[in-house]
């Protein structure tokens, strides 16, 4: 008898699940509550403009090439993959710049130009950081967190001292000059943790930016999407959107029914790839592993005042991915995960497709896409998102030379009260929980219920953690353990 499965959410980590279960014969049906499949990954398109309305960075191909083989398939049977030349640049100050190439000679030459004989130390972080990589992503990352002795190897067990030292710490051991520090810091910032407080064993991390590279599918991150929708319905995936879920119905301690827009939906396994916190509050309280003080005390990754701005001229001095780290990070970091609290002077990304993909924006034109991390759960009004707006197009003008204030046809901001309501996000937080020693692998929340039988989890607060790559593989996992346990 085939099982019913109804998974809750249409992004990565649900659609990559979604993908596997129909391969192992499962009736799959996906509801997604917004108009379209993607999850934070959606798009947003104005006059002719494109945005990736959530992730814009494409690190570690190979987690995709390895998600897209399972099915005997390859990325490129959907989607043309560009390496981005270069990577991204980052700004220190005015006429103070790094532009990351896209291979390591490239790197070394500019860390050269910052420190001499700095290239010489980054060969070496790398190499170690490459070890890591292939230990962390070609293996540990794919186990379901089910238990600490999935973390007990021959290859880990020599890298015990890197989970109890930090990526500040490795770093610095290594190098002086702080922008170089500022550059190696950086990559863990996708990991929704200070690079203080995460283990050093993420260097892997490093190697996917600087060994990887960075890269672009074209017409943005949500053709990605696209093409794991494509395969999820070729495999028999019925998906419906606009569907929002109103409760989780148990009887018996075990998964009955979903009702969905007020229709009962009968399931023999509910899988949700929505906010995990969200999800357990469609419990009945007695049902849910996790109470409120346990929420409150995790550490989560930042959310974000992120701005999509369609400008009526091309930009110069900019790169497709541009950071501006010509503020003091320690005191935006405390802001955000020490003291809650929109900070004075916030470090920001900026992002311009446009730049490598024409259709992204009209011809002519740039596509501008803005993000300030900042605390979740902080205040969050229009008058707020305004003035830093004004801050952060004041500093990017004097920095790059780009006059541009005149040159806004549009703008559309998106903030913590966005993600609270598009993704019922746990107070707005855009990447889910931090990867602390405390809150790595068995320690994160996990994949099936303990106490509804039938009920499972998925996405970026549990295994393996944030960000698109692990997203994929949560799915996986997920997906194996389900089959595991039925």
């Amino acid at each position: 008898m085939t099982k019913s499965i109804i998974i809750i959410g249409a992004g990565f980590s649900s659609l990559a699940a979604a993908c596997y279960l129909a391969k192992k014969g499962y009736h799959v049906q996906m509801f997604e509550k917004n108009e379209s499949v993607g999850g934070r990954a959606r798009q947003y398109k104005e006059q002719g403009f494109t945005f990736d309305i959530g992730p814009t960075w494409y690190w570690m191909p190979d987690v995709f090439e390895r998600f897209f083989a399972d099915f005997d398939k390859q990325s490129q049977d959907y989607y043309a993959l560009q390496k981005l030349s270069p990577a991204y640049k980052v700004f220190f100050g005015k006429n103070d710049s790094i532009t990351i190439g896209d291979t390591l000679e490239k790197i070394c030459e500019a860390f050269e130009e910052i420190e001499s004989g700095s290239s010489v130390q980054l060969r070496k972080f790398i190499a170690k950081a490459e070890n890591n990589y292939e230990i962390a992503i070609k293996d540990l990352v794919y186990r379901p967190g089910v238990s600490p002795l999935e973390l007990i190897t021959p290859e880990t067990v020599k890298k015990l001292d890197q989970f109890f030292s930090t990526i500040a710490k490795e770093v610095r051991k290594s190098f002086k000059n702080p922008k170089l520090v500022q550059v190696l810091e950086f990559p863990v910032l996708f990991l929704g943790a200070k690079p203080s407080d995460t283990p050093a064993f993420y260097s892997f991390m490093n190697f996917a930016d600087f060994g990887l590279g960075t890269w672009h599918p074209k017409g943005g991150m949500f053709q990605v999407i696209l093409a794991m929708k494509k395969l999820a319905e070729s495999l028999g995936v019925e998906i419906t959107t606009n569907a929002s879920v109103e409760k989780i119905e148990v009887e018996n301690k075990a998964v009955k029914s979903v009702c969905i827009n007020g229709k009962d939906y009968a399931a023999d396994i509910v899988l949700s790839g929505a906010d995990y916190h969200h999800t357990e509050s469609l419990l009945e309280s007695t049902q849910r592993q996790y109470s409120e003080k346990y929420w409150e005390r995790r550490t989560f990754a930042p959310s974000c005042l992120l701005f999509y701005v369609g400008f009526d001229k091309k930009l110069k001095n900019v790169d497709h991915h541009t950071l501006f780290f010509d503020v003091d990070f320690e005191k935006h970091a405390t802001a955000i995960y020490d003291k809650p609290n929109w900070p004075e002077e916030p470090l920001f990304y900026a992002s311009f497709p446009s730049k490598t993909d024409n259709d992204c924006a009209p011809q002519g034109n740039e596509a501008g896409i803005f993000l300030i991390p900042i605390a979740p759960g902080i205040k969050d009004e229009q008058t707020l998102r305004e003035s830093y707006f004004n801050k952060i197009i004041q500093r990017f003008e004097k920095l790059t030379g780009n006059k541009v204030q005149e040159n806004i046809i549009f703008k559309k901001s998106f903030c913590v009260k966005d993600f609270i309501e598009d993704y019922n996000s746990y107070k707005g937080n855009a990447y889910g929980l931090a990867n602390t020693l405390l809150q790595t692998a068995f320690l994160r929340p996990k994949l099936k219920s303990k106490k509804v039988k039938g009920l499972f989890f998925t996405g970026q607060l549990t295994v393996p953690g944030p960000g698109v790559p692990p997203a994929l593989i949560s799915g996986k996992l997920v997906a194996d353990l389900i089959e595991n346990h039925h």
